[in-house]
C-alpha cells in the first residue's frame, strides 16, 4: 500500500515460447523437480463458437514459458506434473483455467492453489489479479491486450510478452499470501476451497436450452417454446459462422422477440428487437421460427419446471435470522465478506436440519469442514438455544 506503481517492470522479461512437443516435454522435465509452478491461459471465448485454449503460460524455477497449444496440440507432458500433489500449482482465478484444461487436454490438478480465492479470505475487497499484485508490489499490470483475439497467428511478440506477464509475480504472492493466512489461521480455509475448485468441470447441458437462460422462468409456455426454438436458431448460426453467441444475437434481444411472438418481418421490425443488419441476415428465419412454434398445439408446449417449496415451519426464519445476527458480526469482527464464512444458502440449510451435535452439522452436503472446525461450537448453541 501507498507504494509508487510502475506500469511494467522495469526490467527485459525474459521468457521462452514453446511450440515444439520436444521442447514441451524438456521443460515438463525441468518442472518436475521444482515444488512450485504458476499458471495461467489464454483462450479466445470472445471471437469464436467453441472456445479454446490458445496460450498456456507457465513459471517454474527462474524460467517462464509460453506454451502455444495451437503448434503444440498434444500437451500430454504436463499431465504428470498437474498430477503430482508434490508440487503446488498457483492460479489466479481458477475456476475457468481448471475447466478448460480439463476439457481441451485431459489436464486434472492436485494441489492447487488460488490467489483470488486467498485475498478474498485476507479481506481483500479488489481480487483481480491487476489490483492484488499492485496493492503486493506496486506494479501496475499492462491489461492492453486481455480482449484481443488470442486465436490469431503470428501473434504479435508484445501480445506473447503480455501472456507471460500474468505468472511473472503468481509464485512470489502466493508464498506471501500462504504466509499471512497461517498468522490469521485460515490457510486451512482457502486449502479445502482450492480441493473444490481443482474438481470442477466443464458443464454438460443435454436439457433444453431454455432452463439456463435468464427470464425463462417468467415466460408462458408459448413464449417459451419460442425461446426455446429461437436459441436453437442462433446456435445454429454461430456453429456455423464461429461466432461466439451473443455476437449473433444478444439475449436481451432473443427475449423480446419470445415475449411479443413476431409473426411478419414487419412485427419484427416494430420490435426493435434487432438491428437492421441483424433483422437483414436472421429476420426470416426468426420469423419462420416463430410461425413454427404458433403451430404447436397447446399440449405439447412446454413448462418451465418449478421446485415446489416445502411447507416450513415458521421457527426457521427465526433460526435463519439468528444465524445471520452472528455471522454478520463474526465476519465484521474478521473484517470479511459475511458470506465467506456462510452463504445465504447453508444458512438455510443448516436453519431447515437444526442439527443438534457437531456430527450432525459436518453431515449437511453444502458445509466444509474448516466451516465446522472454525465455527461448528459456536452455530450449534446459537441453534440449541432456540425454542
Amino acid at each position: 500500500m501507498g507504494q509508487v506503481k510502475n506500469k511494467k517492470p522495469s526490467f527485459q522479461l525474459a521468457y521462452e515460447l514453446i511450440e515444439t512437443y520436444p521442447a514441451l516435454a524438456a521443460f515438463a522435465r525441468e518442472a518436475e523437480k521444482e515444488s512450485i509452478l504458476a499458471v495461467d491461459l489464454e483462450a479466445d471465448s470472445m471471437f469464436h463458437y467453441r472456445e479454446k485454449v490458445c496460450l498456456l503460460q507457465m513459471a517454474a524455477g527462474d524460467r517462464i514459458v509460453v506454451v502455444d497449444p495451437l503448434k503444440v496440440p498434444d500437451l500430454s507432458a504436463l499431465i504428470p506434473i498437474f498430477g503430482n500433489p508434490r508440487i503446488l500449482k498457483v492460479f489466479h482465478g481458477a475456476d475457468y483455467d481448471v475447466r478448460s484444461l480439463y476439457r481441451d487436454f485431459g489436464i486434472v490438478i492436485e494441489n492447487l492453489f488460488d490467489t483470488q480465492l486467498a485475498s478474498m479470505y485476507l479481506g481483500y475487497t479488489e481480487t483481480s489479479l491487476e489490483a492484488v499484485v499492485g496493492q503486493r508490489f506496486g506494479v501496475e499490470l499492462d491489461k492492453t491486450y486481455q480482449k484481443k483475439d488470442w486465436s490469431r497467428r503470428p501473434l504479435p511478440p508484445e501480445m506473447v510478452a503480455y501472456a507471460a506477464s500474468d505468472v511473472l509475480y503468481l509464485i512470489a504472492l502466493a508464498e506471501t499470501l500462504i504466509r499471512e493466512l497461517e498468522a490469521k489461521q485460515r490457510l486451512s480455509w482457502v486449502q479445502e476451497g482450492c480441493r473444490l475448485l481443482s474438481q470442477v468441470r466443464p458443464v454438460e447441458n443435454h436439457q433444453p436450452l431454455f432452463l439456463r437462460f435468464r427470464g425463462a422462468g417468467r415466460l408462458t409456455p408459448l413464449q417459451l417454446a419460442a425461446l426455446e426454438e429461437l436459441l436453437l436458431l442462433r446456435d445454429a448460426v454461430a456453429r456455423q459462422k464461429d461466432r461466439p453467441l451473443f455476437k449473433i444475437i444478444s439475449n436481451a434481444s432473443l427475449l423480446k422477440i419470445a415475449t411479443v411472438l413476431p409473426a411478419d418481418i414487419k412485427a419484427l421490425k416494430a420490435s426493435q428487437a434487432l438491428s437492421g443488419k441483424q433483422t437483414e441476415m436472421y429476420g426470416q428465419a426468426v420469423v419462420a421460427a416463430v410461425e413454427k412454434v404458433l403451430a404447436i398445439p397447446v399440449c405439447q408446449l412446454p413448462v418451465y419446471p418449478r421446485q415446489r417449496t416445502p411447507r416450513m415451519s415458521p421457527r426457521i426464519p427465526r433460526r435463519v435470522k439468528a444465524l445471520r445476527e452472528w455471522r454478520d458480526a463474526a465476519a465484521a469482527k474478521l473484517k470479511l465478506d459475511s458470506s465467506l464464512l456462510l452463504n445465504k444458502s447453508l444458512i438455510s440449510e443448516i436453519a431447515i436440519h437444526k442439527p443438534r451435535t457437531i456430527a450432525e452439522l459436518s453431515k449437511i452436503p453444502q458445509i466444509h469442514q474448516w466451516q465446522v472446525e472454525a465455527f461448528g461450537d459456536r452455530i450449534i448453541v446459537i441453534l440449541n438455544r432456540m425454542p
